[in-house]
């Protein structure tokens, strides 16, 4: 497997590791970083060309997003999170999207819980809410929001008796943030919650996330959403995963210096240890990229689909077992949370506990 530093310049690379510890202090991404991200159009990934935006393939998103988050855990996810929320504005109705896209500095942050409700009010509906975490919302220009359909107060149900949830896309204007990430990782993420009260908007403004209802008539849209949506977060966990392993390298060369508590027997036990498990996880990795590139070129193999599942679990859980692994042989510089080893180590055990791959079935 190619390490993803192929595909970002080195000055890239430079520019988003030399501002990491400030964005955590600040509890977003850092101006320096959002400027490159910017300028390279990370949070256009998955939006249309009709809109300007990359509309790119998922075996090349999920290996951009890898390497965004081997250079940075916090920064990738961002990308991953809201260039996502971008994928959603192929199913909405053009003038609306048309309206999203007239910001050159679009960025779409949200949550995918139906803790909102959206009374039908004549035309449109009003939104009320509030919502736990959404990785990028401080840089947000829109938020999407998941919400159950009420009228008169009460939930519509769809056709088998459960309640409608249908999603909507909000203003950040009309959205208040609200101090809610107090977690040891991912700080840089900025994912706070938010709520919204009261606010109306037109019908324009909801859409639905079925491949028979995508505006845009392309294959992006419609690829499953749940397949989407695993392979680009396990690509994250992976990216950071690398990220450590290459960290491992300098760690145990200091540590192997101490010959007073490390025997040379020692050291050959740690460098085992890191070719093996880096091993292993280019191994996750292949079979994990084998099973994407497949179902993009057949998108309607179920079978195929549920490979993209389960090799995106298979791909986490080794991404954790792998730094897991390697970690007690790192010292104490592992467990400082000034140190760039630390954040990556910090940034995977956060980021792994996602729902969408924390099981196996």
């Amino acid at each position: 497997m190619d390490h993803p530093s192929t595909l970002l310049l080195p000055h890239w690379v430079d520019t988003i590791r030399a501002y990491t510890a400030e964005a955590e202090q600040l509890g977003k991404l850092h101006p320096a970083q959002l400027e490159l991200v910017y300028q390279q159009q990370w949070f256009n990934l998955l939006a249309p060309a009709t809109y300007g935006g990359l509309q790119t393939p998922l075996p090349q998103l999920v290996a951009i997003e890898e390497a965004l988050s081997w250079a940075d855990g916090s920064l990738g996810w961002v990308v991953t999170l809201c260039c996502g929320a971008g994928w959603f504005v192929g199913f909405l109705e053009p003038g609306m999207a048309r309206q999203v896209y007239a910001d050159g500095q679009c960025c779409i942050a949200g949550s995918g819980a139906a803790t909102g409700t959206a009374e039908i009010t004549g035309e449109g509906y009003i939104i009320n809410g509030s919502w736990k975490y959404a990785s990028g919302v401080h840089h947000a220009t829109y938020i999407t929001v998941n919400c159950v359909i009420t009228s008169s107060g009460v939930p519509v149900l769809n056709a088998d008796g459960t309640e409608l949830i249908l999603p909507f896309i909000i203003k950040r204007a009309d959205v208040a943030l609200l101090t809610g990430w107090k977690y040891m990782g991912m700080i840089a993420t900025g994912s706070d919650a938010y709520e919204i009260t009261g606010v109306y908007v037109d019908k324009s403004h909801c859409f639905k996330i079925d491949a028979e209802a995508a505006v845009i008539d392309t294959q992006l849209y419609r690829y499953p959403f749940m397949q989407l949506a695993e392979a680009t977060l396990a690509a994250n966990l992976a990216g950071m995963a690398l990220h450590f392993t290459d960290l491992c390298v300098p760690a145990f060369a200091n540590k192997a210096t101490n010959l007073r508590r490390v025997s040379p027997a020692h050291v050959a036990t740690m460098m085992d240890a890191l070719e093996v498990q880096t091993t292993i996880l280019n191994q996750s990795r292949a079979a994990f990229r084998e099973a994407v590139e497949a179902s993009w070129q057949q998108p309607d193999d179920e079978a195929l689909l549920t490979q993209v599942s389960h090799t995106s679990r298979v791909l986490a859980k080794t991404a954790r077992e792998c730094v897991g692994a390697l970690y007690p042989y790192c010292g104490l510089l592992a467990a400082s949370p000034d140190t760039e080893i630390n954040r990556v180590w910090r940034d995977l055990h956060t980021a792994s506990q996602h729902a969408l791959l924390t099981f196996m079935d």
